[in-house]
C-alpha cells in the first residue's frame, strides 16, 4: 500500500501541480472540486464495504443478484478495499486538493505586498476546502454507514460492467 500510495501521490501530484499552476484560479477551483468528490466517493466506499454485510451478498448471489458476487468478493476483502479508497485514494485527493488550494493562493496573492492579507486568503482558502471536504464527508460517511450492502452492490453493480468473475 505504501509504494501504492507513494506512485499515485507522484502521479497525481505532478499532473496537478503541471495542470493547476499554468491553468489559472478557475480551473484550479475546478481541480480542487474534482478531488474533492473524489475522495468524498472514495471514503464513502471505504465506510460502506467495511460495514457491509457479507451473508447479505451470499443470500443474493443464490438468488442471482446482479453484482453481488463482486459485492461478496469486495466484503471478503474488506480491510484492502477500506484502506484502498479511504486511505489511499481518498488521502491522496485531500492532500491534492490542498495542493489545488495553494496554487490559488500563490495566483491571488503574486501582485500583493500586505503580508496580512496574503495570510488571511491563504488562511481563508484552506479553511474553505477543508470545511467544504469535512462536511461532505460526514454526509457520505452516514450515507454509507446506513446504507452499505446498497452503497456495495451499486459498486459492485458497476464494476460488473467491466469485470467478469
Amino acid at each position: 500500500m505504501f509504494m501504492l500510495a507513494v506512485c499515485m501521490s507522484l502521479f497525481f501530484g505532478f499532473l496537478s501541480q503541471t495542470m493547476l499552476t499554468k491553468m489559472g484560479v478557475i480551473v484550479a477551483i475546478i481541480g480542487i472540486i474534482f478531488f474533492i468528490f473524489i475522495s468524498v466517493l472514495f471514503d464513502m466506499i471505504g465506510i460502506a464495504v467495511a460495514s457491509a454485510d457479507l451473508g447479505t451478498f451470499k443470500k443474493w448471489e443464490e438468488d442471482k443478484v446482479e453484482g453481488a458476487n463482486i459485492g461478496a468478493l469486495l466484503c471478503q476483502h474488506s480491510e484492502k478495499v477500506c484502506s484502498f479508497c479511504a486511505d489511499v485514494v481518498g488521502d491522496i485527493c485531500s492532500t491534492l486538493s490542498g495542493a489545488g488550494g495553494a496554487c490559488i493562493v500563490v495566483a491571488l496573492t503574486s501582485n500583493i505586498v500586505n503580508t496580512n492579507l496574503v495570510m488571511l486568503i491563504s488562511i481563508t482558502t484552506s479553511a474553505l476546502i477543508a470545511g467544504i471536504t469535512i462536511l461532505f464527508k460526514a454526509i457520505m460517511k452516514e450515507h454509507a454507514l446506513k446504507n452499505s450492502n446498497k452503497v456495495i452492490l451499486q459498486l459492485a453493480k458497476f464494476l460488473n460492467k467491466f469485470i467478469k468473475i
